[in-house]
């Protein structure tokens, strides 16, 4: 059973299929038709709803895709589709702005638009360009109109208004509250079932008992075996409602993530701490993904173009193991064994990402080589982690997504550059020792020579950018 607020209604749900998403949970059993299908997969917005949840007493809300988000990702939050919003008789202030700036053209994308103007509205104090930015980059126009949309992201920002869910928030605030329960949850029907612990023992518990269970956190990767491939999985483990998961943490020696906080709060948890790591998870996917998308996830998942792992192998990353009671370390370079294969054993998952702050230089840089600016999944990603004192290389980490059949640091190249002076004869005896850490394959996004050729690129471009040869706005216009 799971419990939710539909707007300002109560819903208990007893007999759901686990493999549900929101989208069609509300199309099809809410008639809630104003959220939209475009893709199925995260890319277009259209399905986009908010979420909102209690944090410190107060309602924060966040935007998702209902097209990725399965049915018991909803316990205890307050879902608001476009419906929701009028004002009485009204519409709501942000939908006035998409009337007033002409902002719906075809219409079909628009519900998304306006769910992410809502909640960019809520979480704004103003306006703020690239906040407006950020909030929109998940949705596309197919009708060329993100001038008007932009003008009404502004508009709505600029005159936020008191409206029903500022005015209820105190009543919504308790009665999600009523809805904490320390127990474990299972949502199941067409015989597929959902297991939902509340604390880390409880999924340790859990897992070792089912360990040929899925673990669900936020599951923009595997919902996409359900959306695009049409398959069912019999027993899913969610971890959403894992708080201990979601902590980020520090100490005078390491930073800690947990492996169930979502991509944006690691985002705001190293914006001071790692800035070029916290940049590039702007890239990484769009707001509503990175609402939703868990560090952890990103590394357990093991892919050879996941973007965290690059960053996090030239920061010298370690995991944290759990195994019922057990735990273990193990260095992130030696988690990985080959294709979206990893060193976890039956019934062990991730809990916690450790960076030690030494290793994290103050030329750090996370480079990602993609066909789209935002929203696109990497050809090459690149991470360069090099402590450089009086002119010599005193430490050195350089790590390749989309390079070999997992995350790889170019240990050839490391070595070249180790003990080196830095400078351009270096760089290139490291760019011609990239050849003997990698042989990349062709494929859709790029040929394995073009690879080569970027990755050494991106050696030489680190290196005019360290020696002042590459002026900052220059590095902006190379920004693939």
């Amino acid at each position: 059973m799971i419990q939710f607020l539909l707007n300002n209604r109560l819903v208990t749900e007893r007999d759901l299929d686990p493999n549900l998403t929101v989208l069609n949970y509300l199309r099809n059993h809410q008639q809630r038709r104003g959220t939209k299908e475009g893709c199925a997969s995260g890319d277009c917005g259209a399905c986009t709803v908010t979420l909102g949840k209690v944090m410190d007493g107060r309602m924060h809300y966040e935007t998702v895709n209902s097209c990725l988000t399965l049915v018991s990702s909803l316990q205890g939050k307050q879902l608001i589709t476009v419906e929701d919003l009028r004002q009485g008789g009204d519409l709501h202030p942000v939908q006035q702005a998409m009337v007033d700036c002409h902002g719906s053209q075809c219409g079909y994308c628009t519900p998304g638009f306006v769910m992410s103007l809502f909640t960019l509205q809520k979480n704004s104090h103003g306006w703020d360009r690239h906040q407006a930015e950020q909030a929109l980059a998940g949705n596309l126009c197919r009708c060329t109109g993100y001038r008007p949309i932009m003008d009404a992201a502004q508009q709505a920002c600029e005159q936020p208004v008191c409206d029903n869910f500022s005015q209820s928030e105190a009543s919504v605030v308790q009665r999600l509250q009523a809805l904490v329960s320390n127990e474990v949850q299972i949502l199941e029907a067409n015989g597929n079932r959902c297991l939902v612990p509340k604390t880390l023992d409880q999924l340790a518990a859990l897992y070792q008992q089912h360990p040929h269970a899925r673990l669900l956190a936020g599951g923009t990767d595997l919902t996409l075996q359900i959306t695009q491939q049409y398959q069912q999985i019999p027993l899913l483990i969610a971890l959403e409602q894992v708080a201990e998961l979601k902590v980020c943490s520090e100490d005078e020696a390491h930073w800690r993530l947990g492996a169930g906080a979502s991509l944006h709060q690691c985002y705001q948890f190293l914006a001071a701490r790692i800035p070029a790591f916290s940049r590039m998870l702007e890239r990484f996917a769009s707001l509503q993904i990175r609402h939703q998308g868990t560090l952890g996830g990103n590394i357990g998942n093991a892919s050879p173009i996941g973007d965290a792992a690059p960053m996090l192998l030239a920061l010298n990353a370690r995991l944290e193991l759990q195994q019922g009671e057990q735990c273990r370390e193990v260095p992130l370079d030696q988690f990985f064994t080959g294709y979206r294969q990893t060193v976890l054993q039956p019934g062990e998952f991730i809990r916690t990402i450790i960076i030690p702050r030494v290793t994290a230089s103050p030329d750090f840089v996370a480079w990602k080589v993609s066909k789209r600016l935002d929203d696109d999944i990497s050809a090459i990603f690149a991470a360069i982690n090099l402590h450089v004192e009086d002119g010599t290389v005193q430490h050195v980490r350089i790590a390749f997504g989309g390079m070999a059949a997992t995350p790889k640091r170019a240990l050839n190249a490391e070595a070249v550059l180790n003990g080196a002076t830095f400078d351009l004869t270096t760089i290139e005896s490291a760019c011609a020792a990239l050849s003997q850490d990698f042989q990349p394959l062709s494929d859709f996004r790029a040929s394995a020579a073009y690879r080569l050729q970027v990755a050494r690129n991106l050696l030489r471009r680190y290196y005019a950018q360290a020696s002042g040869e590459l002026t900052i706005a220059e590095v902006t216009r190379y920004v693939s």
